[in-house]
């Protein structure tokens, strides 16, 4: 067994201040050796996602006890028998479903929307089995099959993609969700086209990096909303052509006008109803509206269903941009590397892993875009 420390939380939904009700403990925890198939990574950066934020105020269940943390870049440590995709010291990032390459989904072509990766995700253990997580003597569950606000983290082989020693941590770890969820929404799921127009609602990480994503696809007309003036600012600096406040008066009006009478593609990054009308009512005639914000699970949107048909709407949910993250995320990385995707603008600070409930604190409050912990 190893010993490492980590981020366990017991019980959702405590009260806020998180600075106060301390949700997340910092705890001893404990792992076996990676069994075939599975490889020990050395945790160097991890980003906080409002994913999680999900799992610590309860609005979505997950089976607790929980390691939470999806997104995170580190060095593989260790791993199992018939383990071939990477190798200790090799650097890389975590990806939040691991595809089993073997269920219909998969061999669609749609890793996206793996069905044992996904079953192995809501049940809180690995693609392999488990969960192989040990607190007190009693089974400890995984968060998105990572568990990564840890110093080392037990993962499938299949959660793994290799990275570049020259990519740093702090970047590297926004790869593996927010860039994939934001720039892979656009590229792939909506399928923006140069030229065309896009609106992005919500400026949180995802949404930050949906716009860059919107910039690299060739839009030319790219409208940012939010009710932060910085997150506008921070949009309008990394390429957004228009942007509108979100709690302002005629928000669908001005992001029409923006786009001379809607856009071709309207992306919901802020996970809320009221966020998604704004964004279906932005899009025009016979253009799309995306959703890759992530509600309570009993949240729902009447949709006019008339409307849909006579202006020939396309309505779509994005699950990590529709990637294929051992092809996506090469691709993304060279990107960065020439210039053209600059995630390290969505970084607002970085942290230690015990400053991890002031941490959620700022990110409930909208304070901060991606806050990255460091080993």
């Amino acid at each position: 067994m190893t010993r490492f420390h980590a981020a366990v939380l017991a019980s959702s939904g405590v009260p806020r201040p998180y600075a106060r009700s301390r949700p997340l403990a910092i705890e001893e925890i404990e792992a076996p050796e990676p069994s075939a198939g599975e490889a020990l990574v050395r945790i160097k950066a991890a980003s906080l996602c409002r994913s999680d934020l999900s799992v610590v105020n309860g609005d979505r269940a997950w089976p607790l006890p929980i390691v939470p943390g999806h997104e995170a870049a580190g060095v593989v440590e260790a791993v199992g028998p018939e383990v071939t995709a990477v190798a200790p010291g090799e650097h890389v990032a975590l990806v939040f479903l691991a595809r089993c390459g073997r269920c219909a989904r998969c061999a669609e072509g749609q890793a996206h929307l793996c069905e044992a990766g996904t079953r192995a995700n809501r049940e809180g253990r690995l693609l392999t089995g488990g969960p192989r997580l040990r607190w007190r003597g009693r089974p400890l569950h995984h968060h998105m099959g990572l568990a990564a606000f840890a110093e080392l983290a037990l993962v499938a082989e299949a959660s793994l993609v290799r990275l570049p020693p020259e990519v740093p941590f702090t970047e590297a770890s926004l790869f593996g969700c927010a860039v994939m969820c934001g720039a892979g929404t656009v590229l792939y799921t909506a399928g923006v086209r140069p030229g065309q127009s896009v609106a992005v609602i919500g400026l949180g990480g995802v949404g930050l990096a949906a716009v860059l994503g919107a910039v690299a696809a060739g839009a030319t007309r790219i409208v940012a909303v939010d009710p932060s003036p910085a997150k506008r600012e921070l949009a309008r600096a990394l390429g957004a052509t228009d942007t509108v406040d979100a709690a302002g008066a005629g928000v669908v009006d001005a992001i029409r006008d923006a786009a001379g009478g809607g856009v071709d593609h309207a992306v919901e990054a802020a996970g809320s109803p009221a966020a998604f009308e704004t964004a279906f009512r932005a899009t025009r005639r016979g253009g799309s509206t995306v959703t890759v914000g992530l509600p309570g699970a009993a949240e729902r949107f009447a949709l006019p269903l008339a409307q849909l048909v006579a202006e020939a709407r396309t309505i779509k949910g994005s699950y990590i941009g529709s990637c294929v993250p051992s092809r996506d995320i090469p691709a993304f990385v060279a990107l960065w590397r020439q210039g053209r995707l600059p995630i390290d603008r969505l970084v607002s600070g970085t942290l230690r892993l015990d400053g991890i409930n002031e941490a959620f604190d700022r990110l409930a409050d909208g304070a901060a875009v991606r806050q990255v912990i460091t080993f």
